[in-house]
């Protein structure tokens, strides 16, 4: 079994060591590049952040439906486990070093910054998606009990962390003022993301063997032709799968909102830090905390992995969404002048809001199960579970700036953005964010950091007492699955 494997288990790993390296620069600079160093305009910046919701919500359907829509429909695939495990191997070769060079084209000035936002954004996104969907749903295909699939989780966090130091190298490289130096940083971070891309998946095809499973098809013809009405029955049966399956629905609402707090803190942490901590603390140990708080949630992780094979992943789960609401009322009561109990909390609400990011792939591995046992599926279709649950939760990802310099401009009274025709209209005295440090503005900050982490926790913990794929009904799905499973994956 592949994921006994201990080759495996480090090359699927590794994986999230070349993403975690380009995408937390990703979240941490790609708002404040456009908006502080090309100065793009607050309308530029909506809109682009718009078109980005569309694709970013309808690519990782889109890109599941691809490559899992064959396990469907009447004529279902007999693509042996092995043969599937390959398929994604596949896609993460190819996908890989594009990934890369998107990823470059993001902090070289190369188009006015409102087209070249629009397309930096949707070409990274599409081809994060199609690594993100192909790796995740290897979760689901190469483990099935609850403690392998930890395991797999375990090493994926090792190498994250391992990814999130480039959080600490990058803070020493960026200058809003002089780029050159945080662009030669961007190329060596792409090279060596590149080059381990490909040595990775390699290294993956070549353990994993495959035996040719010889099936009769009917000719071209006639195949096309049962493939086209065969699509549009898949599509139909699918939608109505889902819409009955009730602990996907629950799952879906609490991980929007859990997307949308991730990106809102990796969004705007540098600026909280500046606003809220500039006074007290010194460049060094900012860079200390931003670092320490990409790479916290991973080490973290392996302790929850912990607390997971022992309690379960959802009742730890819910006792983060208490730990973050606990963590937010007491910040609240004491007010921004306590500087080290600041530093404490915003630093801890990012690590424990990742934290529980971390561990959502594997609740969606177990609906992953639940599916496959629900619909008597021949094949999972984990790339198309994966790919829908993105759909719902994707849209917190572009939600987040935009909800973020909206209540940011509302409650200081300041803009975010240099050129903003529209708060110009409406408030002439409005002055840029940036440039100002009134007490105003520093209150306002700290409003919108507890706040938001209240009326998240809030919504999550009611929607997360009606998700029920857990205790006995959890076991139940994985002896259900257990036995077709293992006759799956003979070779």
């Amino acid at each position: 079994m592949y994921h006994k494997n201990v080759a495996v288990r480090l090359a699927y790993g590794s994986m999230s060591l070349f993403i975690a390296i380009l995408h937390n620069v990703f979240l941490l600079y790609y708002v404040d590049i456009f908006v502080s160093v090309y100065k793009i305009d607050r309308n530029s910046f909506w809109l682009g952040e718009v078109v980005f919701l569309v694709w970013n919500s309808l690519n990782d359907p889109l890109f599941g439906w691809l490559s899992d829509h064959s396990a469907l429909g009447k004529n279902q695939s007999c693509l042996s486990q092995p043969e599937i495990v390959q398929k994604r191997f596949r896609a993460l070769m190819r996908y890989g070093p594009l990934f890369t060079l998107s990823f470059l084209s993001i902090w070289f000035r190369w188009c006015h910054p409102s087209i070249q936002f629009v397309l930096c954004l949707c070409l990274y996104d599409g081809f994060l998606t199609m690594i993100d969907l192909n790796h995740l749903a290897l979760l689901a295909d190469l483990a099935l009990s609850s403690d392998d699939r930890a395991t797999l989780n375990w090493y994926c966090s090792v190498f994250s962390g391992c990814g999130s130091l480039s959080v600490f190298v990058s803070y020493r490289f960026w200058d809003r003022e002089n780029m050159g130096s945080f662009h030669v940083f961007c190329i060596i971070l792409a090279v060596f993301s590149l080059v381990g891309f490909l040595v990775s998946s390699v290294l993956l095809k070549q353990h994993i063997s495959v035996k040719k499973v010889k099936v009769d098809t009917p000719d071209e013809e006639k195949r096309i032709e049962v493939q086209k009405d065969d699509q549009t029955l898949e599509l139909k049966i699918f939608v109505k799968q889902l819409m009955t399956h009730s602990n996907f629905i629950w799952f879906a609402l609490m991980n929007l909102i859990q997307v949308f707090h991730c990106h809102f803190n990796s969004n705007f942490f540098p600026l909280f830090l500046d606003k809220l901590l500039g006074d007290s603390i010194s460049p060094q140990t900012g860079a200390i905390l931003l670092g320490v708080s990409f790479v916290a949630p991973h080490i973290n992780n392996l302790y929850f992995l912990g607390l997971c094979r022992r309690f379960g992943v959802y009742s730890v789960i819910k006792w983060l969404f208490y730990v973050k609401l606990m963590l937010s009322v007491i910040m609240l009561v004491f007010g921004p002048n306590w500087s080290i109990l600041l530093c404490f909390y915003i630093a801890s609400n990012r690590v424990f809001t990742e934290g529980t990011c971390k561990l959502l792939n594997l609740i969606i591995s177990d609906l992953v199960d639940e599916d496959f046992v629900l619909h008597n599926r021949k094949q999972a279709i984990s790339a198309l579970i994966f790919g829908t649950s993105a759909l719902f939760s994707k849209p917190g990802q572009t939600l987040a700036p935009l909800i973020g310099t909206w209540l940011l401009a509302e409650q200081t009274g300041h803009s975010l953005f240099y050129s903003d025709d529209l708060w110009a209209s409406s408030n002439n005295s409005r002055t840029s964010f940036h440039d100002s440090t009134n007490n105003s503005l520093r209150w306002g900050c700290f409003y919108v950091l507890v706040y938001i982490p209240i009326i998240c926790a809030c919504i999550q913990i009611l929607a997360w007492t009606r998700f029920k794929l857990h205790g006995n009904r959890l076991q139940w799905v994985k002896q259900m699955r257990e036995g077709r499973w293992f006759n799956s994956s003979e070779v």
